[in-house]
């Protein structure tokens, strides 16, 4: 019995997917990735929303907890004794007195047989200051993408890309981001991805082989982006097109650059004046691809298919 209802629990979650499909919605993700999702788009309003409950967090209390961090963070992964929280974060007697004495008076630690161990509030507390600092520490790797993209970077979740490879043009190395997208793609069987330029320069004879002949491929660009690939590669890529190797669709607005390769993902952005890229942030991340591929399932049911025998070479 309980077989079956594992299995009438996967059909009810298929029938649910191929719902959300149908009305252009994206399927639903893991828990992690929606409650990350349901934060992101409510973090814009949280401030209003704390002065509505009248009840803000003092700012030298939120202080202390970031000063608090590394004993926090030692004794989320076990119970520890003051000598063996000296020794773990390097600190005197007194400092460890005192660290410990102020995590007991906000309730955050409790004493059992010898040791300190977290509450529950505890717990909590050293698990919102670890993904804090996380998310600080990610918004400083990534500041040269988010400055590219900053007037869509409330569509931009960084969470997901905290490990990423972050990967600069650099004045003596002006293409390195470009050269980094082309080896992940040389790597991968399939290509999914949107771009509001060409994922690559024109005349990188490299990429547009993979697209064109190597890749399974499925693009999303603007319209004119369309129409300068099909003035550069005409017969290369009506061929494409037609073996069904590449498949181009188009929208009038989009975000930043995305590309979703076999085992990464990327973000890309590039410079408005010479429209290249500047930046390429990619990762291996699972919940990062499942982010991706939300975002870019959203993007591509508003988006039309390149139509048939079209020609844009006119």
């Amino acid at each position: 019995m309980v077989f079956q209802e594992d299995d009438r629990t996967a059909a009810d979650g298929r029938q649910e997917d191929d719902r959300a499909a149908a009305d252009g919605r994206p399927p639903p993700g893991s828990p992690v990735l929606e409650a990350i999702l349901k934060n992101a788009r409510d973090r814009q309003h949280l401030g209003q929303r704390l002065d509505a409950a009248g009840d803000r967090v003092d700012t030298d209390l939120l202080g202390d907890i970031v000063r608090h961090g590394p004993v926090l963070e030692a004794l989320r992964t076990e119970p520890l004794d003051r000598r063996e929280i000296e020794a773990r974060l390097n600190v005197s007697r007194a400092t460890s007195h005192r660290f410990t004495q102020w995590l007991d008076e906000q309730g955050f630690v409790e004493k059992v047989e010898g040791r300190f161990q977290l509450t529950g509030r505890g717990e909590a507390v050293a698990d919102e200051m670890l993904r804090f600092e996380a998310n600080v520490r990610t918004v400083h790797r990534l500041a040269p993408l988010l400055d590219v993209i900053c007037e869509d970077h409330q569509e931009f979740v960084i969470e997901p890309f905290v490990d990423a490879r972050v990967t600069l043009a650099e004045p003596d190395a002006p293409y390195q981001p470009v050269r980094r997208f082309v080896s992940l793609l040389r790597e991968s069987e399939t290509f999914r991805g949107f771009n509001t330029t060409h994922m690559a320069p024109l005349v990188l004879g490299e990429f547009h082989h993979q697209i064109f002949e190597e890749t399974d491929t499925e693009i999303v660009y603007l319209p004119r982006i369309v129409e300068t690939l099909f003035e550069t590669y005409p017969e290369r890529a009506r061929e494409a097109i037609d073996r069904g190797h590449l498949a181009l669709r188009t929208r009038d607005e989009l975000p930043y650059g995305l590309a979703i390769f076999d085992e990464r993902v990327g973000i890309g952005g590039y410079d408005e004046t010479t429209g290249l890229m500047q930046v390429f942030v990619d990762t291996d991340a699972p919940i990062a691809r499942e982010w991706a591929s939300r975002v870019y399932d959203s993007i591509r049911s508003d988006s039309k298919p390149l139509d048939e025998g079209e020609d844009l070479t006119r």
